[in-house]
This record gives C-alpha cells, structure tokens and sequence, in this order.
C-alpha cells in the first residue's frame, strides 16, 4: 500500500488534476517564470551586445591598440628546408641543391622590378617613409617603398639563377620580422646585418659578401603601418653569399642585426634579433 500512496504523490506532482498544478504549479506560474527568464536573457544579451559595441568604437582596424612585443624584432632565413634551420647539399647531387634554389625563386619572385613598379614608389633613401593620418582622417592606403630584386645582386637569381649553390659558393636572404611603428635606427643610422661562425667553427667560414653593400636595411622602408594599412609593403632583404666557406664540415652561423636603437637579445628571448642556422656543403660522395 505504501508503494501505491508513493506513486500517487508522484502522478499528482507531474500532474494534479485537482488543482491544476504541472510539477507543482499552475499554469499562470509557470508563465511569470518563463517571462521572467525571457527578460532576464533579453536583458544580459542587450548588456553584453552593448559592451562589444563600446569596445569595437575604441578599436582601429588598421593597426592593433596594445602591442605586447619584444623590443627586438627576430629574423629568418631563406631558403629554409624545415624548423631545424640547417642547410646541407651535395654539389654533385643536384637534386639536394635545386630545392633551395626553387625555394629561393619563388620567395623572390614578388620582388621582381616589374611587380614593384606597379605596386610600390620610388622612395628617398636614408630617411624614414612617414606617412601620418590627419586627425581622425586616415591615410589609408599607405604606399610602400619599392624593394627590387636586383638589389640583391649575386643573389638575385637573375644572372645566376642556382644562386651559388652549384659551385658551393651559397647565398641565405635575411629578413627582420614585421613589427608595427618601430623605427630601426636613430641619427640617420640604418641597421645592418652581420654574419660570422660561432666559436668552434671561427675558422671556417671563409669570406663573405653581403648585399645590399654592408648588409644595410634602408630607413626608407621603415616604420611599417600593418598589413591592412599598408598593402603592398614589400620586407627588405639582406642576402649573405658564402664565397669559400669549409666544405664536407658542418659550420655552425649566427647572423644578427646591428642598429643604435635595437637591443640584442632579452631576457624573455635570447634569440631576438638574431638567428642561428647550420650549413653543410659536400664536395665528396658519401
């Protein structure tokens, strides 16, 4: 008899005819509390569409409010066969070779005078490129400097089209991250690149060339105003060719850059400003 009073309360909790009530209440109840969640849920949407509202108003969609960065940019190497930047061939295989030589073909193909005569200006070297908004009137788009590829000269591609490597003569493209607003130099002062061996491998490297001359990064490229802002801007580049470097041996390279204004390294990152690569050239068949 117990289990048939238990089950009753039950059915008259789901449902009680007497009074009318579905789950203990009645219809009229059950409908102020849907409204009131309604309401309620009406209202925090309202709330929070109004607060990404207001935020959104604060933002520029050409350059970012807050830039957490490092005060020093990092750099990279091209070509770049995989993370562990490591650049090993055997003159007498071509096929190890041609793949940096590609690699470094289609990386400077947007570089080609012809495209960056339709993109970008001829700007005046050795001064930054400021180009301000007026107010609250934006200079969008923002023009870019020319940076052509026969800049680079011997490691152009153009009148050597293996860029070195089938002769064991290599050339590495360098390039500093982009980093919005920041102006590499004081006084005039380009920065520039440098490239040597680390200690244990001092006396292997052998002769080097830079190009541009002295491995400068021009002013006229700088500041940079962000991808949305500035379209077309084109990265300069620094190419190292590797005249008579030690072959059948691994050399270990660090290239970093060098301005008045750009701390090497930091504490959050060692490595900013600078980067580290192995080059291996073989001559004799393994």
């Amino acid at each position: 008899m117990a289990k048939d009073g238990e089950k009753s309360e039950w059915k008259d909790f789901i449902w009680n005819p007497r009074t009318r009530e579905f789950l203990g209440r009645t219809a009229s109840s059950w409908g102020l509390i849907i409204l009131f969640y309604i309401v309620f849920y009406i209202f925090l949407a309202g709330l929070f569409a109004l607060t990404m509202y207001v935020m959104l108003q604060t933002l520029d969609d050409h350059k970012p409010t807050w830039q957490d960065r490092l005060s020093t940019p990092g750099m990279v190497i091209r070509p770049k066969a995989d993370e562990t930047f490591e650049i090993v061939y055997s003159i007498k295989n071509t096929e190890s070779w041609d793949m940096y030589a590609q690699a470094l073909d289609k990386f400077l193909a947007p570089y080609n005078n012809s495209v960056q005569a339709q993109k970008n200006d001829e700007c005046t070297p050795d001064k930054y490129f400021f180009q301000e908004d007026s107010g609250d009137v934006k200079n969008n788009p923002k023009r870019s400097c020319q940076f052509n590829r026969t800049i680079l000269e011997d490691c152009s591609g153009i009148d050597d089209r293996y860029y070195g490597y089938q002769e064991g003569k290599p050339c590495i493209i360098i390039k500093l991250n982009r980093v919005i607003g920041m102006l590499p130099g004081k006084d005039g002062q380009a920065p520039f690149v440098t490239c040597g061996a680390k200690r244990e491998d001092s006396d292997k490297i052998g002769q080097l060339v830079y190009f541009p001359p002295n491995g400068t990064f021009n002013l006229m490229y700088y500041p940079y105003y962000g991808k949305k802002a500035q379209v077309n801007y084109s990265q300069p580049l620094v190419a190292v060719k590797f005249l008579n470097i030690t072959t059948n041996q691994d050399v270990n390279i660090e290239c970093k850059i060098n301005a008045n204004n750009i701390p090497i390294g930091s504490e959050r990152d060692k490595f900013a400003g600078r980067v580290s690569f192995k080059l291996r050239i073989n001559t004799v068949s393994n």
